[in-house]
């Protein structure tokens, strides 16, 4: 009788740690198997078998664990579980293959990226769309500072979701690259750079979600909606996470054609003094 207490008291210790494994991926378990024994009957998720001993007292079933619904266990390591499909589109992050920094916050007061990266890494569509702008030439002067001209040398991308996604500072852009010209998410548009008044920093993507309007209106190409929720996203594996539903809110709040209020007027070009001028013997008309 006293033997046949201590064996049960020893099944349900080894009952208890079979039911606690380590932590998984995203909160998964992983099952491993089991030669802990159950104190009769079978336990969830788990088979069990049970005799007699040669004395008649009825032997402990032996509980083998099974591995948590939903979850495949390979050697008993947990398995990463994709995250569900959001929207009907497939984004990709803008820089590819090389390792990047970037800011969850407003930039000088602009719902925009800097996405540092090495020069010369590989600036990518976010989505399948078209190609809307090019510019090849960066014209920035720091003695202007013209607006339209800060992105240096840019793509746009109006993608298939309705959004228009700007990626400047490059280096180069992709030759053969052209407005009308369908592209592909994931493919390359353009090699990251310090072009436009980036010129004095570190090499980085500037990255800006709006929606398309005339080229003139350049406040909104640089950026209206805040992308780092959905950079996040992307680099981390949710490739459906869209930003369509944040873009035509913010459209309907602040109109189609919002008033530029952030860094919007160029520095006051210098005039020469006509008096010096005189006085150095130039002509005046």
């Amino acid at each position: 009788m006293r033997s046949g207490k201590l064996a049960l008291l020893a099944g349900a210790g080894c009952l208890v740690a079979a039911c606690s494994g380590p932590a998984g991926d995203a909160g998964a378990t992983a099952a491993r198997p089991s030669s802990a024994t159950s104190t009769g009957g079978t336990s969830t998720g788990a088979t069990s078998s049970g005799g007699t001993s040669s004395n008649g007292t009825p032997t402990k079933a032996t509980a083998t664990p099974r591995p948590a619904a939903g979850i495949v266990s390979a050697g008993g390591a947990p398995v990463r579980v994709l995250p569900p499909k959001v929207s009907p589109f497939t984004y990709a992050f803008p820089v590819k293959g090389c390792r990047v920094t970037y800011a969850r916050k407003l930039l000088a007061g602009l719902p925009k990226s800097t996405i540092w990266a090495a020069k010369g890494c590989a600036f990518v569509s976010p989505v399948d769309g078209v190609v809307r702008e090019v510019n090849t030439k960066s014209t920035w002067k720091p003695e202007t500072d013209v607006g339209a001209d800060r992105e240096g040398r840019f793509v746009t991308i109006l993608g298939k979701d309705g959004v228009l996604y700007l990626g400047g500072h490059l280096a180069s852009v992709t030759p053969g690259l052209k407005p009308g010209l369908k592209v592909r998410a994931g493919q390359r548009l353009g090699s990251i750079g310090n072009s436009g008044n980036a010129v004095d920093t570190a090499s980085n993507l500037y990255f800006g979600m709006s929606w398309p309007t005339d080229p003139k209106y350049w406040w909104v190409r640089r950026g209206m909606v805040e992308p780092w929720t959905f950079l996040d996203a992307w680099r981390n594996g949710n490739h459906t996470l869209s930003p369509k539903q944040a873009t035509l809110n913010e459209r309907k709040r602040v109109g189609a054609l919002p008033k530029c209020t952030v860094l919007c007027v160029p520095k006051p070009a210098d005039k020469p003094d006509p008096q010096n001028s005189q006085g150095d013997g130039a002509a005046t008309t």
